[in-house]
């Protein structure tokens, strides 16, 4: 692929008099593993908004596999969008529907209206949806009741999903924040090796930078909508993270 997945040009957010983000420019390439790493209001989530075009930016431009997702007819911007699939903290399931239910709700974009109705009775597409769930090691779950599921089997029912939408990269809305350490890195080896082996892209917000700098090929750090840093983790120094989040001289920095 000659042009980059996301390319953001002079890019800035407002929300009223708040600035969410502030002149942005920078490309994500596929195959790239890119954190986004800052304190709370840092703007790390109306930046996954804007890639996945949820969210226009106010000013600048936001392309996504090389077009401009603001200058679009509607057909041609649910195309693109197609091919950014994102996992959100709170899943977005029907927890009363069974697991291929959800899982093929990533399907539901390609699908004729009539195809995706019957699908409610008779699910479609169902080797496409096992392979998904036994890429996220639940294959057995094809037809357990979603609410039936732990909160982490819901995330990777979740994941699952994205998957089938067989998207170019994939983005993940803090991902980790309401799951156990032993949990989080399951979940991010995981993230890292579908990424990895499929050479898709994958863009995460982090809160816990530990997993950032384990995990990743590539940190943004954003405070209060700017970009303070974009680097390698091997480049990234304490110093780098103390500015980043303002920790207090005898805080304790987090480990590297």
């Amino acid at each position: 692929m000659d042009e980059p997945v996301f390319k953001l040009a002079h890019v800035s957010q407002q929300f009223g008099a708040l600035t969410a983000l502030s002149d942005l420019t920078l490309t994500i390439d596929l195959g790239e593993r890119v954190a986004l790493i800052g304190p709370s209001g840092a703007g790390k989530s109306t930046f996954l908004s804007l890639l996945n075009g949820t969210l226009m930016p106010s000013t600048g431009r936001v392309e996504v596999l090389g077009c401009d997702l603001s200058r679009l007819g509607p057909r041609k911007k649910r195309w693109v969008q197609r091919q950014v699939g994102t996992v959100y903290q709170q899943h977005h399931l029907v927890t009363n529907l069974t697991v291929v239910h959800n899982v093929n709700a990533g399907q539901l974009g390609r699908w004729s209206l009539a195809k995706a109705a019957w699908s409610l009775l008779w699910p479609q597409n169902i080797e496409l949806a096992a392979q998904a769930l036994a890429q996220v090691g639940m294959a057995e779950k094809l037809y357990a009741r979603t609410d039936r599921l732990s909160g982490g089997e819901q995330q990777r029912v979740a994941l699952a999903r994205v998957l089938v939408q067989q998207p170019a990269a994939i983005l993940a809305d803090e991902p980790i924040a309401s799951i156990d350490p032993a949990r989080s890195h399951e979940l991010m080896a995981l993230l890292r090796d579908l990424t990895e082996l499929a050479g898709k892209t994958l863009v995460v917000s982090l809160h816990d930078i530990e997993f950032a700098f384990q995990y990743c090929t590539r940190l943004l750090g954003l405070r209060q909508g700017a970009l303070q840093f974009d680097l390698p983790p091997a480049q990234v120094t304490e110093s780098m993270i103390d500015d980043l989040y303002h920790l207090a001289p005898n805080y304790p920095a987090p480990s590297l």
